[in-house]
């Protein structure tokens, strides 16, 4: 169920131009330039199917240029997770991170009905970057490093079956980019060895953070591909978060897609962290502060970037497991949210020389709806359940710099 609207952070804007900006949007929708309904339809296992995993290669194409007109342009997309927080406790008046509240949100738009997809932790990640579903080890975070024992497949494009590793068969953005000509890399604060992860069906020893190591490989979606990790892509592209100041300095060393994970600490996740650090929103600000400066005096980013900031889930199942964009029970688990539906309203907000500052929309989102709009980006076909018939994809709304 759709998650109200935070009236603390509606009352702070003019609703004269909210106003404005809806007939805007009601009259390029009535020319088919946007569709900005919510989604209706179910993300059910409705057509499975037996046989081979590689039938989960099937994507749907993406949208005809002429249905991409509102596309502004962008060539160069940021994504930062942090970590198991609700709308309330990060965008509302009392919010621990007041650099990311109010100062950033000064300068992009907020999304106010943006949810995650499933608890806990790493399949929201899993999803950003393939539209793959969760299933039960993975809602347990992948305590164990398993390959993935499949059975089928179902649609839209969902491997059926159960463990953390896909096979080479399960396709990527990352994969998507290379085949079009672009670059991506992912960025992973204190992981430094690139593409650092267990051996395959080992029990995973990064669930808890040490002193001087508090990489998470749960948190780095990248190695949960087999197609990613027995590539050398994989030692090329998923690297430690220090390369990516030097990535920065010019247009042509940056990727066009960067996912950027901070530490166990700096995203948020643990509260107190084991160096002492106070954690929790407090330090997950303090490390925005250092690196969002760096993205945004940028090149790229001044040229055609987008930055989005966003949370992998709420605190947790027994808080909010409630979903958005006509998601449901998936080929895999009945309850991607384990109590409900979803990973419970977390908000995002984006940046970009696309976006107005100080500006919010209300229509719903998830993180399959965030790796539909990369796709649309770069014109790559939908996989998974970013392919949802009527799943809301970013717009005028969100591109409102001309609006």
């Amino acid at each position: 169920m759709e998650a109200p609207v935070n009236p603390t952070t509606a009352a702070a804007h003019k609703p004269r131009r909210q106003r404005h900006s809806r007939r805007t949007l009601k009259r390029v929708a009535s020319a088919a330039l946007l569709v900005l309904a919510a989604a209706t339809l179910s993300y059910g296992s409705a057509g499975a199917t037996t046989g081979p995993p590689a039938a989960a290669t099937a994507a749907v194409p993406a949208a005809t240029t002429a249905g991409q007109g509102y596309l502004p342009g962008a060539k160069h997309v940021f994504v930062i997770n942090l970590e198991n927080k609700g709308y309330d406790e990060t965008w509302g008046p009392a919010s621990a991170a007041p650099y990311l509240s109010q100062t950033l949100r000064g300068q992009g738009v907020l999304l106010n009905q943006y949810f995650g997809t499933a608890h806990n932790s790493q399949p929201n990640y899993v999803a950003q970057i393939s539209g793959q579903g969760p299933n039960p080890q993975m809602q347990a975070d992948c305590q164990t490093y398993s390959p993935f024992a499949g059975t089928g497949t179902a649609s839209p494009g969902q491997a059926v079956g159960d463990g953390c590793v896909f096979p080479a068969t399960v396709p990527t953005v990352a994969g998507q980019l290379k085949d079009a000509g672009k670059t991506w890399k992912g960025y992973m604060e204190d992981m430094g060895t690139p593409c650092r992860h267990p051996a395959l069906g080992a029990v995973d020893d990064t669930q808890k953070a040490k002193v001087g190591d508090q990489y998470a490989a749960r948190h780095n979606p990248f190695v949960y591909f087999a197609g990613i990790t027995g590539s050398p892509d994989c030692a090329k592209n998923d690297v430690d978060l220090g390369a990516l100041k030097t990535d920065l300095a010019s247009t042509a060393t940056t990727p066009n897609l960067s996912m950027i994970t901070p530490n166990l600490c700096h995203d948020g996740h643990d509260s107190p962290c084991v160096d002492g650090q106070p954690g929790g929103l407090k330090s997950a600000d303090e490390w925005l502060k250092q690196w969002v400066p760096a993205i945004t005096s940028s090149p790229a980013f001044k040229q055609d970037g987008v930055l989005v900031i966003t949370f992998d889930e709420s605190d947790g199942p027994q808080s909010d497991a409630s979903a958005c964009c006509g998601e449901g029970p998936g080929p895999n688990s009945p309850q991607p949210g384990i109590t409900g539906p979803g990973g419970g309203r977390v908000g995002a907000l984006v940046l970009s020389p696309f976006t107005k500052g100080g500006t919010w929309s209300t229509t719903p989102y998830n993180h399959y709806s965030l790796l539909a709009s990369i796709e649309d980006t770069f014109g790559l076909p939908y996989l998974g359940y970013a392919g949802t018939p009527g799943l809301n994809r970013f717009g005028l709304d969100v591109y409102n710099a001309g609006v």
